[in-house]
């Protein structure tokens, strides 16, 4: 059985996950209501792909490994839950799916359809979460422009006002953006030989002698 751990048990990226999947579900109720299917299944297709599938369980893939009973909740409810709501486009598929996680009830057919839950919605650590994210995302831009290989670690230094928030996000930088350390201050000076890369919420150094061997170019 799924047991949905408390709030105080949950991770950043467990509450930004369940935050997104309640808006969802909100949209997705609001558009069928409304005889909007195709845009309906659209933002069900854009949740699993973007959301669920390229972030959460990327970043929970170290606590799934370690046993984590936190993570592996999670992502069974929200895997659950999910296929509920696209049930009615592909009705098959989500039963066969369905059968085999934990669940109640002999059919997803007749199981409850998602209803949006304000307990499970915590809007300040979704948006947290997603200035980590931005930051990520802006330095594999920045480095597939430069055409700096996935394998070529490089140190990472974040200015940020919100450093709680990136300090506990260090792990995410150097798995998923190629980071060798990363380190979180308001001010960092001596970059003038940097990378800069600014978002909303930070800005960011990678050194460039740590980017490009300038005896090769």
């Amino acid at each position: 059985e799924v047991r949905l751990p408390a709030a105080g048990e949950l991770a950043l990226e467990d509450k930004s996950i369940l935050t997104r999947f309640e808006h969802l579900t909100a949209a997705v109720r609001e558009n069928i209501d409304s005889y909007e299917l195709g845009v309906a299944l659209g933002k069900i297709y854009d949740f699993v792909w973007d959301i669920f599938c390229d972030w959460y369980i990327e970043l929970v893939k170290p606590r799934l490994s370690a046993g984590d009973a936190v993570a592996q909740n999670v992502i069974a409810y929200v895997l659950s839950e999910t296929l509920k709501l696209l049930h009615p486009f592909m009705p098959f598929i989500t039963e066969e799916i369905w059968q085999s996680l934990p669940h109640e009830g002999e059919s997803i057919m007749i199981s409850r359809y998602p209803e949006y839950d304000e307990s499970l919605v915590f809007d300040g650590d979704a948006e947290k979460l997603e200035n980590v994210i931005s930051c990520i995302r802006a330095i594999r831009n920045r480095r597939a422009e430069m055409n700096v290989a996935p394998s070529k670690k490089a140190q990472v230094f974040i200015e940020t006002p919100y450093g709680d928030t990136f300090k506990k996000g260090t792990e995410f930088f150097k798995r998923l953006s190629s980071a060798s350390d990363v380190s979180v201050g308001e001010k960092f000076d001596g970059m003038d030989k940097a990378v800069s890369i600014i978002t909303e919420s930070a800005r960011i150094y990678i050194p460039m002698d740590e980017l490009v061997d300038f005896e090769a170019e």
